[in-house]
């Protein structure tokens, strides 16, 4: 009788956390879409993450549904309806996967214009909460999900099935799509791309639209044929754990095709990849770095991007995904590494930065064509364009 006493309470405790959730969402901006805020009050996110990490120094603290401490039982469910993304699986001391934070959810949703009798594919299942809200929107047969660990989609089956929820629960490698549910009027992916899987463009429909994290933000594809793609990224940062599977296991080496401006904006010479660590001097600064809309830019320019604040506001270390590095002092010395020299990558996106009045994320977009991907400011075929390394 205690046990139904605790899950009645629990219950009663979780709608109203769940409530005051979706008003602060809506009050935000977010769920104008009444189908969505439906599925926001309705989906109970708790049953998603019966644990979760809370970092805290030195590694994370488990909170779960099942402390004995009432106390500690009361923490984790009000941590489930914080607007926070929440930690579910760590690995080694290396998250690798986790609950999205629910404001940003409800902007992705909406951004996909779905209605009924669209189709969903979804990369990452994660906890399964985020198909969840698609299969409430939609229907059942009308989402698939695919995730590469079985410990990861095992556990999604499980709490969807408590949640009274029956998608498509997929363990397969994300970077190929699922084919033998194709075509997908739309896909969604809740991990960061190191480029666009062509196997995506050719189980989407033509008209269909792709919406991922890219560099720091969420790229909205519309595919126009099964090699072709283009769109604009959100106005939202958005920061995800990595792509796992093929497209991110032969990524090619960015050294090897390498950013690029047009005729106004040569990117600098590479030194041979042997060349020893080497010291200048720049005028610009290390707190240029502080800026997200400046990393986002600078991210485009040089790919996935690795930033580190030295102790006591002393500089900030950059390094690239090809071993080029860089470290900027706060009294202009830079000590450089690797293949490139990255600092001046940055001295470069930063001036044309600056130019080009400090654009937010929406004035970028990414073009798909024959093989061919590529980021750009203003326009596909304008003088600031980016190559994206090859998968």
């Amino acid at each position: 009788m205690e046990d139904a006493d605790r899950k009645d309470d629990r219950t009663e405790a979780a709608d109203a956390l769940r409530d005051l959730l979706v008003q602060r969402i809506v009050a935000a901006g977010g769920l104008s879409d009444p189908g969505w805020r439906a599925a926001f009050e309705q989906v109970p996110r708790h049953l998603f993450v019966p644990e979760y990490y809370s970092p805290r120094p030195g590694g994370y603290e488990r909170l779960s549904a099942d402390d004995p401490d009432p106390q500690e039982r009361a923490r984790w469910l009000t941590g489930a309806y914080e607007d926070v993304p929440l930690v579910t699986h760590v690995q080694d001391g290396r998250l690798i996967s986790s609950s999205s934070q629910p404001s940003l959810m409800a902007s992705m949703a909406e951004a996909l214009e779905v209605r009924e009798g669209r189709t969903v594919l979804e990369i990452g299942a994660g906890t399964g909460y985020n198909a969840a809200l698609l299969a409430h929107r939609l229907g059942d047969d009308a989402v698939t999900t695919v995730d590469l660990d079985p410990e990861i989609t095992d556990a999604a089956r499980a709490h969807l099935a408590t949640a009274g929820a029956a998608p498509a629960v997929v363990t397969g490698d994300g970077a190929l799509g699922h084919p033998d549910r194709a075509p997908y009027d739309r896909i969604v992916a809740t991990c960061e791309l190191p480029s666009v899987p062509v196997e995506w463009l050719r189980q989407c429909r033509p008209g269909g639209r792709i919406l991922a994290p890219f560099a720091g933000g969420l790229i909205r594809l519309t595919v126009t044929g099964p090699d072709r793609a283009e769109g604009r990224f959100l106005r939202t940062a958005a920061y995800f754990v990595p792509l796992r599977g093929t497209a991110a296991s032969h990524r090619q080496d960015p050294g090897q095709n390498k950013p690029h401006d047009g005729p106004h904006d040569g990117s600098p010479d590479a030194p041979p990849d042997d060349a020893p660590e080497r010291v200048r001097w720049s005028g610009t600064s290390a707190r240029v770095l502080e800026d997200d809309l400046f990393r986002f830019l600078l991210t485009l320019r040089t790919g996935a991007l690795e930033v580190r604040w030295a102790a006591g506001d002393r500089g900030v270390a950059i390094t690239a995904p090809d071993g080029s590095s860089a470290r900027a002092d706060r009294d202009g010395r830079v000590l450089l590494a690797g293949p490139r020299d990255l600092w001046a990558i940055a001295e470069s996106a930063h001036a044309l930065w600056q130019r080009a009045s400090r654009p937010a994320r929406d004035r970028y977009g990414l073009s798909v064509h024959d093989g061919r991907q590529w980021t750009w400011l203003d326009a596909p075929d304008g003088p600031h364009v980016w190559d994206v390394p090859a998968a």
